[in-house]
């Protein structure tokens, strides 16, 4: 929708996402992300600007990610890995992992090194860099670990830092390191605070980095109107999304998950075009 052509790998194939009660279906394992990969190899086109991958539950596939970023960077040395580290999340303060436990080693040690962009939500933020973040000072400092492990542009997509406007709100950060011409290095941060929505959705991280990854293409020195655009973008959705699913349940039930499957193909013109209504603060 946004002007990208893709090629998609799904690492996956399953008859629904596992939101629901029930799935089935497949998994693709790295042997055979390496055949797919060798077929664009023999045909010369595995020529690429950005890389993105999310979800993966094996430390083997995530290993194989990895070489084929590395072999993917020596054909455009301009390319760009936007990599959101799915592991786990808070729930009610408490973290927890929703991927096996040998994965952390295998983002921290060689996934995060040649990622560009990463956006972990504040959990993961805290599993990649071995600290707490309890203040927004901490997860600066956090977000400067990051950065020391590679990647230039580090977004913490959702924390449970306290926001003034109350506990109706969130807050996100992101961080922007560039290098100057004379070597040295700027960083630009902002803070961000978006309306807390009363559901479980799923694929909003995907949809994130998908969006993050769209924005900061087009506005590739400006993290500020990246993120609004793209934190914009999701409140109309995750907005239209609620709208639809408590319509669909009907007055103070509870929607099912397929009832809040996100509304993306009715929010195109969103997406294509949000109007901003998240407003970033530079720090």
């Amino acid at each position: 929708v946004l002007g990208f052509e893709i090629d998609a790998v799904n690492s996956v194939q399953f008859s629904n996402h596992t939101g629901y009660a029930h799935w089935s279906g497949q998994v693709l394992n790295s042997s055979e992300l390496q055949e797919l990969y060798e077929g664009l190899k023999l045909n010369g086109v595995n020529k690429y600007d950005y890389v993105l991958t999310g979800y993966t539950r094996d430390a083997s596939f995530l290993s194989m990610v990895v070489d084929i970023v590395q072999e993917l960077k020596q054909q455009n040395s301009r390319l760009v890995y936007v990599c959101d580290p799915v592991m786990g999340d808070k729930w009610d303060g408490e973290g927890r992992m929703y991927v096996p436990e040998d994965l952390l080693p295998v983002y921290r040690e060689k996934v995060v090194p040649v990622a560009d962009i990463i956006t972990p939500n504040q959990f993961e933020a805290e599993l990649l860099s071995g600290r707490k973040i309890r203040s927004q000072e901490e997860a600066l400092a956090v977000m400067d670990v990051l950065h020391s492990m590679g990647p230039d542009t580090v977004v913490i997509t959702s924390s449970d830092l306290p926001s003034p406007r109350g506990s109706d709100y969130l807050i996100a950060l992101g961080s922007q390191r560039t290098r100057r011409p004379d070597g040295s290095t700027v960083t630009q941060r902002i803070r961000m605070e978006m309306r807390k929505v009363d559901a479980v959705f799923v694929g909003t991280g995907d949809l994130f980095a998908a969006m993050l990854l769209a924005w900061t293409h087009k506005h590739p020195d400006n993290l500020k109107v990246a993120c609004e655009k793209t934190v914009s973008a999701m409140h109309h959705v995750l907005q239209r999304t609620i709208r639809c699913a408590q319509a669909q349940a009907g007055e103070g039930r509870k929607p099912s998950p397929a009832q809040l499957e996100l509304r993306m193909v009715q929010s195109k013109k969103d997406i294509e075009d949000p109007e901003i209504v998240v407003q970033a603060t530079v720090l």
